[in-house]
Order: structure tokens, then sequence, then C-alpha cells
């Protein structure tokens, strides 16, 4: 990891959150999410002050014990961080969460509207941009401008579409800030962003452009980003060098697909509480197994995979009774409509393939809505395809996860709209995610490719996950700071 460095991290989620136990005595859970996970080795590198959300009622009580301020806490492999919960005015917060940040800011940059008929941006929205998106995102820029006077040596590392605001409002309060700013999820293409008002979508690029340094995963999303600032504002902008020139600043845009950490996922797989779960799987499971796992959220396409299957065992007669398709669902957001919408979607659609198809002693759908980590690794391990169908993704890990630890010479049948498809492209089936007939074709074909081809592939692709690891990832943002820091020297 090379040398400590002092970083403010900077995200709605933070690495802990505190509950109490059914006795009442606080205890302190793991912090949900994959940003979370990917940034937890952060602290036992670095000097770290981690500022988030205080998201629970426990976690409030916590913020209040500290005057608002940073205070000490460790990390499960014993390292010492420095937490600062930031707590927001709960109706200010839900505006922020549940109409900006979710059904807004993530449907648009997953392409997720059919325009004829939504999005309606009413007044509740332009209300909870000025009432909830900005005031969270400026007690966000507070808690870092006051961490910097702490220590005005450290690098500011902003995550996601929560903070777009952030930047802009840190910078006013410390003009000598480092920042950089990382997107995990897709940028949609210029015209797309047209669906905001103009003063919305100006402030989210104007935002990020007071960064240093803008990071997404995929060359793809860095283009269209680029593509965007010249559009949108008329910035001036250098493709080659990736750079935008805008107001007086320039910001340096680049694109590291994260990595997963090859070592925890060595140790999951021959946990007691995964091998149980694959016993399970194993009793239980037919000649061949297509595996997705996923959380129940509109962009990972849960629908049309179900759909493609179906096709396949239509088109293919002579699969029934020899394949099930596994679905792990977590279920997410279930606090916002269109996504408790989409759950019950979902099962309608199981339902209806299931009794369409099944026969005494075999389910072609085996729908599991829970949040249950172990069993998904187990998963990992039995799949012979591993379905990704997303229709937009930033990246996807399952894509990375799954591969490591699977012993089949399992095939993935992967979306060309997810991140990850930059990378594992070469030994993916691709699909086109709302082609239900190509995706039915590339079932079939992973379920039937020569066992030389499918471990051929699977190797590769194992191979390039464990180079192009977390770690990686982590140097590389730094690599990338440390020039800046240089520069600005």
């Amino acid at each position: 990891m090379g040398r400590r460095r002092k970083l403010l991290v900077v995200a709605n989620r933070g690495p802990v959150s505190y509950a109490r136990s059914p006795v009442g005595e606080r205890i302190v859970l793991r912090g949900g999410g994959g940003l979370v996970t990917a940034l937890r080795s952060l602290v036992a590198h670095h000097d770290v002050t981690w500022i988030a959300s205080a998201m629970s009622d426990e976690d409030r009580a916590v913020a209040g014990e500290h005057g608002g301020d940073g205070f000490e806490e460790t990390a499960r492999d014993g390292s010492r961080y420095r937490l600062r919960l930031v707590a927001h005015d709960p109706a200010a917060y839900d505006r922020y969460y549940n109409v900006v940040a979710n059904p807004t800011l993530w449907f648009l940059q997953h392409y997720m509207w059919g325009l004829p008929y939504a999005p309606d941006l009413d007044l509740g929205l332009h209300s909870a941009w000025f009432n909830g998106y900005l005031p969270v995102n400026e007690a966000f820029a507070a808690a870092v401008a006051a961490e910097l006077e702490r220590d005005p040596g450290a690098a500011v590392f902003l995550h996601d579409y929560h903070l777009y605001l952030a930047p802009g409002l840190i910078r006013e309060r410390r003009p000598d800030a480092v920042m950089t700013h990382f997107i995990h999820i897709p940028w949609p293409q210029s015209d797309y962003w047209y669906v905001l008002p103009e003063h919305l979508r100006r402030a989210v690029h104007e935002g990020l452009l007071a960064n240093d340094i803008v990071g997404f995963h995929t060359a793809r999303w860095k283009r269209n980003f680029l593509r965007t600032c010249e559009e949108l504002l008329g910035a001036e902008v250098d493709y080659r060098a990736g750079a935008v020139t805008y107001a007086g600043r320039r910001t340096v845009v680049t694109s590291h697909p994260i990595g997963i950490d090859p070592l925890e996922f060595d140790e999951l797989k021959d946990s007691p509480a995964v091998l149980e779960q694959e016993r399970q799987i194993v009793e239980g499971r037919p000649e061949f197994l297509i595996v997705r796992v996923d959380r129940t959220d509109p962009s990972k396409n849960v629908i049309r995979g179900f759909r493609a299957f179906a096709l396949c065992l239509d088109m293919h007669p002579d699969l029934r009774g020899r394949v099930v398709l596994l679905a792990l669902l977590d279920p997410s957001r279930q606090d916002i409509p269109e996504y408790s919408e989409y759950l019950g979607a979902i099962q309608r659609e199981a339902r209806a393939v299931n009794d369409r198809f099944q026969t005494e002693g075999w389910t072609p759908i085996d729908l599991q809505i829970a949040d249950n980590f172990a069993q998904s690794v187990a998963a990992y391990k039995q799949y012979d395809v591993l379905l990704v169908n997303a229709v937009f993704d930033g990246l996807n890990l399952v894509s990375k996860e799954a591969p490591l630890v699977n012993g089949r010479g399992g095939v993935l049948v992967l979306s060309e709209n997810a991140g990850a498809h930059e990378e594992l492209g070469d030994w993916a089936l691709t699909v086109n995610p709302v082609d239900v007939y190509g995706q039915a074709q590339a079932l079939y074909e992973a379920l039937t490719m020569p066992a030389e081809e499918r471990h051929r592939r699977l190797e590769a692709t194992r191979s390039h996950v464990r180079t192009h690891d977390l770690a990686a990832w982590i140097e590389a943002q730094l690599d990338d700071l440390d020039r800046v820091l240089a520069q600005s020297r």
C-alpha cells in the first residue's frame, strides 16, 4: 500500500452503525453495502477519518454524545480510525435519499425511465433538492471543512451520487483542499441528462468539477462524463489527457475498475457457514444450475432474465427437469415505491414461469429473497452458468466474486452494459440486456459449452480478478492523488 496518507473518506454510509441489543446495550454493527466493503482496507493502511451520515437513532445518539465531532473507533482487525457522524434533520434526509438520490439520480444514471411516461419532475423534486439534497450536502461540506481545519494536510476522498454538491461547497470554505471523487455507478450520455431541469444538471456537473480528480470504473463512463461537461457546461475538454477545465479550475478524469479482495473469498469459501449452505444446494441441485445474485433493483433486470430462461425451456424442451435457475435476491430500498413494486413483479414472474413449466419434483425457478451472503458464496461455488444481465451497472462485483470461487467450470453470461464487461467481456458470453431471445440463446450456449472451453474462460477470468484486485484499485486512486498533490505544490 506504499506510504501512509492522511485521508478524509466521505460517503453517505459509514463503516459501522450503532444499535441497541435486546437487553439495552449499545452494539456496533458492520456497515452494509459494497462501498463500505471496498474501503475497509484503507483504514488498516492509512490515517483515516471517515465522515458519514448518522442513519439510525443510535447513530444520532452517538453523534450527539460527541457534539457532532469525530471520535476514535476500532476496525475488526484492530486498526484505529476516526469516525465523524453527521446528524441530519430526518425529513431533510428522507428527501435527500428517497426523493433525489435514489429515485431521481440513480434512475437517471441507469437509464431507467421510459420517457413518455416517467418521470414527472414536479414541485416535490425541486423542493426535495433545496430542502433535502442541498442541506445534507452542506452538512457534509461543513464536517469536511472542520476536519481540514484540524488537519489541513489530509486529502478528501468523496464517494458517489449522494454527494455531487459537496465538492463545490467544500471548495468555497477551503479553496486549498485536495479532493478526489469516485462515482460507482454509470455516467449516462449527455442527451439523457436533459431530463433534469437545467439548474439541477448544471449543479451536478459544476459540483463535481470542483474536485481535483473525478474517477469512474470504465473508460465508457469516463468518456460520457467528459462529453457531458463539454455539452452541458461548455467546459474545455482535453480528451487525450482526460481533463476538464472549467471556471478556472482543471479536473483530471480517470477510470479504474474496482476489484475484490481474493483472500477474503479464499477464506469465505471454506467457512462453516458457506459449507453448510453449499451442502444444501448440492443436495437439491439438478444436472445444471443457473445462478443469479442481485439486489431487487429494477436496474438488475431480473424479470427479463426469468423470461429468457422460460424461452430457453420453450426452445429446448430437453432441458426441462434438468436445470434450475437459483435466484438469490437481496431486498433493496423497499421504502421507495418503484422498488417495492418491482419486487412484487419479480415474484409474479417467477410464479408464472413455475406454474407453466413445473412438474412433480422439478420447479424451474428457485426464488429466494433474503440477505444471506453465505448462501450467495455457496451458490458461486456451484453454478454452471452465472447470469448477470443488468440493464446498466457501474461495474458489478458479482461477476468478479463468483468466478473466483467457482468449482464447476461455470460460464459467465454478462450484459454488455455492465461496467465489468470492459474487463471480462473476452471470456464471457455477451448479451444485450433487453434482448430476451439473445439471452435465451446465451443460456443454452453456456449450458452446452464443451468442458475445455468452459475451464479456459473461467481460468482467464480468475487470473484477471486476482491480478486486478481491490488493493490495486485503491493504489491507483492514491497514485492519482499523489500526482495532483505534486502538481499543486
